[in-house]
């Protein structure tokens, strides 16, 4: 079955106009959205339509007058509620596909990026010298950051900022009120000497900064609304709508619907074992079970419900279509309501619920009960939210393995597009194959297209996005626990780092009280001084678990039933490879051996010394 039929899945209505008073997509759009009932441009390959669609028995018939649940969403939150959390995560990506690409920023130095284009270099300038592709993470330039850390400003939430250009098509210089300090709310300049020697056409540079713009924000955000935090970028989406459609297609079979008041790509899911997870918009709380499980429940409400709806109608729905996953029943005496508050606040951000007070959601967190308000529907943008109809799916693992289906290149392209590093141990057979064909086609064209670098090892292929934009995650972060992480990863390579000529994989073991002697290490001598959290510091337990899940966010480590493995491209964030490495002197580091070399011998008589 095609991708981008499963994406699909569902019918484009049109009539009406948009009132344009809130945000999102608008009521009744003139435009193609997409719903969840029917499948679109005819049936899809093994789905039921109308009146032959599966229904569930157990689902209780609606009196006239209320709310009617979506059939396959419900389906879709009785698995959720029966998942365990990384399945969870693995199926919200699946259905819903609005997870952000994740990137590593800054380029090793010496850059060794490969530069944009078809025209990759394959072969080094001198035959002694290997090329990039035959240097190992492990002993590669690094973009290591030496400390103390560089203090940071926190990140804002991320939004549409210029593009990065291609040096060879624009020449820009850093250009500010002083040298090496480049002005914030200067425009780029073009270099007077490039300028001389480059012509340039003003219009198709302005086009192609356009597009760009317009695909990093999509690829980031994969729903994008006209009146939304946003927004700025949308009217450039709506302009360039078909090359981006055609683009995103062609490199990634990721099909994009644009209407006049919402953009929204349809993400393929990345299969098991992603990494990818929903989290509260505001405090960054990770979803449970539970929580994922309510919001598709409510999902599969509002896509029918009227604009105006009261909360606690729609309170009394959820618990009347499921009583299993309703607003009052949870796993524990206190997850249910956090759980119905987090997936409330989930479908404020996206703009499904618009005008939502903030005491209503702090008050579905304590007790849902004596919640109360009229809640503003789009229900457009519900019909929009999932990515693939659940009911094309025999169960979760289905549902999740379907979403990821994809020809090779098309598979290796999302990996790209999607994950900070693409490791050749990590890919199927043909998989692999086509990676090693188009070692360097394959890469610059995703570089090309969403300003990106690609960065070209022995174990596989990073694209790098210098300016730190194309990524939910960063390192190194100014929280305690990224900067933990960061020095944490860089310690670990230098005890861990096979030699130069020594025959490993992409992956490390790490024994536990490595990582539990280097943590306490590094709490020691930067934890108060780099005025680190002190629950943290009182806590090392969760230092670690925080620390741990974001370099296996990152890709820089995984685990197996054996343990930790540190992976390959750890090692670019770790100084340059030492062959004699100083011993271990922290306090919590194990003592080096004592080991004696014995004198020589004396020579016996008649022997020379």
């Amino acid at each position: 079955m095609k991708q981008q039929e499963y994406a699909t899945g569902a019918a484009r209505t049109a009539g009406g106009t948009s009132d344009g008073r809130t945000g999102g997509a608008g009521r009744s759009t003139t435009d193609a959205v997409v719903a969840v009932r029917e499948p679109a441009c005819g049936p899809v390959p093994g789905a039921a339509t109308g009146a032959d669609a599966p229904q569930d028995p157990d689902a209780p018939a609606a009196p006239p007058g209320e709310l009617s649940p979506d059939p396959a969403l419900l389906r879709l939150a009785r698995w959720f509620a029966e998942a365990d959390p990384g399945t969870a995560d693995d199926l919200c990506a699946a259905s819903f596909g609005l997870y952000p690409a994740r990137h590593f920023g800054a380029p090793a130095e010496p850059s060794t990026a490969e530069p944009a284009g078809p025209a990759a270099p394959t072969d080094s300038s001198d035959p002694a010298e290997p090329s990039a592709a035959e240097v190992s993470w492990w002993h590669g330039p690094t973009a290591h950051t030496p400390a103390p850390l560089r203090t940071r400003e926190p990140r804002t939430a991320p939004g549409l900022r210029r593009a990065r250009r291609d040096a060879a098509a624009l020449p820009v210089v850093l250009s500010g009120a002083k040298p090496g300090r480049p002005g914030r709310h200067r425009k780029p300049e073009q270099s007077r000497a490039a300028a001389a020697v480059v012509p340039q056409d003003r219009s198709a540079v302005t086009t192609a900064s356009e597009r760009r713009i317009a695909a990093r924000l999509l690829l980031a955000h994969p729903l994008v609304t006209a009146s939304g935090p946003h927004a700025d970028g949308f009217p450039l989406i709506r302009r360039h709508r078909d090359w981006l459609t055609e683009r995103f297609d062609t490199l990634l079979g990721y099909p994009l619907v644009v209407g006049p008041w919402h953009a929204r790509l349809h993400k393929a899911g990345p299969g098991p074992g992603a990494v990818r997870r929903l989290e509260h918009p505001a405090t960054g709380a990770p979803f449970t079970p539970g929580g994922y499980a309510r919001l598709a429940l409510a999902l599969a409400l509002l896509v029918d419900a009227p604009e105006r709806l009261p909360l606690g109608r729609l309170l009394a729905a959820m618990d009347a279509a499921d009583p299993g996953i309703g607003p009052d029943i949870g796993p524990g005496p206190s997850t249910g309501p956090a759980d119905l508050a987090m997936a409330f606040a989930v479908l404020a951000d996206w703009q499904v619920l618009t005008d939502l007070p903030a005491d209503l959601v702090t008050g579905l967190a304590t007790s849902p009960g004596d919640a109360a308000g009229v809640l503003t529907v789009d229900r457009e943008l519900a019909r929009a939210v999932p990515a693939g109809p659940p009911a094309l799916a025999d169960d979760a693992a289905d549902l999740i393995r379907r979403a990821a289906e994809a020809e090779p290149g098309t598979a290796v392209r999302r990996r790209l597009a999607e994950t900070p590093a693409v490791l050749a141990a990590d890919l199927p057979g043909e998989q692999r194959a086509w990676l090693r064909d188009h070692r360097h086609s394959g890469p610059a064209a995703l570089a090309d297209f969403l300003g990106l670098e690609a960065e070209q090892r022995a174990e596989g292929v990073a694209l790098l996005d210098p300016a730190e934009e194309l990524t939910d995650l960063a390192l190194s972060g100014a929280g305690t626990a990224a900067q933990a992480a960061l020095l944490l990863v860089e310690r670990l390579v230098e005890e861990v780092r096979p030699l130069p000529g020594e025959t490993t994989g992409a992956d490390v073991p790490v024994p536990d009280a490595l990582i539990d002697g280097v943590l306490g290490d590094i709490a020691d001598e930067y934890g108060l001084p780099a005025g680190w959290r002190r629950d943290y510091l009182a806590d090392r337990t969760a230092l670690r678990r925080d620390a741990l899940d974001l370099l296996h966010r990152m890709g820089l480590i995984t685990t197996r039933p054996s343990g930790w493995l540190l992976r390959a491209p750890a090692a670019r964030y770790a100084p340059a490879p030492d062959l004699l490495p100083t011993p271990g002197t922290g306090r919590h580091s194990r003592p080096t051996p004592d080991i004696t070399i014995p004198a020589p011998a004396a020579p016996r008589a008649g022997q020379p010394a």
